[in-house]
């Protein structure tokens, strides 16, 4: 990985004993870890000499071993599981929020996301409903983007500079917009890691998935494992691009089902 290179993780939900998911699906609880686990990866990250740090500070990109944490969708795990942890290690962290599901089940209300961005971690937008905005009309992108930034800015009282992609699904009209609202960066799920020389509109983040081993998450955050990841992720575009959004979501689903129900 070329020197001052950094990774951006990309976490979800956090899983806490006898409490229930924001979602079942297969497909969706792949993404999420459970606390023991994220806690295991920011003891090994602080153990070696790493340091967690939020997209604004990563931006700089400072000296010395760095990795990006960032948590998408507004789970309620972000202040009840991360922040504790986080806090503990001396990390910061960019929480993408989805605006519209504020208060829902399972997410943050407005006064929990105030609180976490009261304990100094950074808040960005993960949209306001979560679509694929590669989907959507200009009405729409303008939604999802413009409006749910304004809503976040007057729920926490301060700017919000970062945007991540839902479904990593990005083309030049999201990032048009995401510019006209004036995030300072856009983060897709791209697997690879970013330097100064990378378009900060088209941020790479790499996903860390239930079940990953300690040694993976750690080429991970090293780079080593990228190249592998990157190969394995060539069909899926391909697929995606071939068969849409909306049919490629239902194959995996039932792929995803299939496999759940068999073990």
């Amino acid at each position: 990985m070329p020197r001052h290179s950094i990774v951006f993780l990309m976490y979800h939900e956090l899983e806490i004993t006898g409490r229930p998911l924001c979602q079942a699906e297969p497909g969706y609880a792949r993404y999420v870890l459970p606390e023991p686990d994220f806690r295991a990866q920011m003891n090994y990250l602080l153990g070696n000499g790493w340091q967690g740090l939020s997209v604004g500070q990563a931006l700089a990109f400072p000296e010395g071993r760095n990795v990006t944490i960032t948590f998408d969708d507004g789970c309620e795990t972000d202040l009840l599981a991360a922040a504790p942890i986080l806090r503990h290690t001396g990390f910061n962290a960019t929480f993408f929020i989805t605006c519209g599901r504020l208060g829902k089940p399972g997410y943050l209300s407005p006064a929990q996301l105030k609180e976490l961005s009261a304990q100094g971690f950074e808040i960005g937008c993960h949209s306001m409903t979560h679509p694929y905005l590669t989907d959507l009309d200009e009405n729409g992108l303008r939604y999802e983007i413009l409006e749910a930034k304004s809503q976040l800015e007057q729920i926490i009282g301060r700017p919000v500079d970062h945007f991540s992609s839902p479904g990593g699904r990005c083309d030049q009209r999201v990032i048009a917009m995401a510019r006209t609202a004036g995030f300072r960066s856009l983060a897709t799920s791209r697997i690879q890691a970013n330097s100064k020389n990378t378009n900060v509109l088209a941020l790479g983040r790499v996903a860390v998935l239930r079940d990953l081993p300690l040694s993976a998450f750690a080429a991970i955050c090293d780079g080593s494992l990228l190249s592998r990841m990157r190969a394995q992720n060539i069909f899926r575009g391909a697929a995606r691009q071939v068969l849409g959004n909306s049919l490629y979501d239902r194959l995996r689903a039932a792929l995803l089902n299939r496999t759940s129900s068999l073990r």
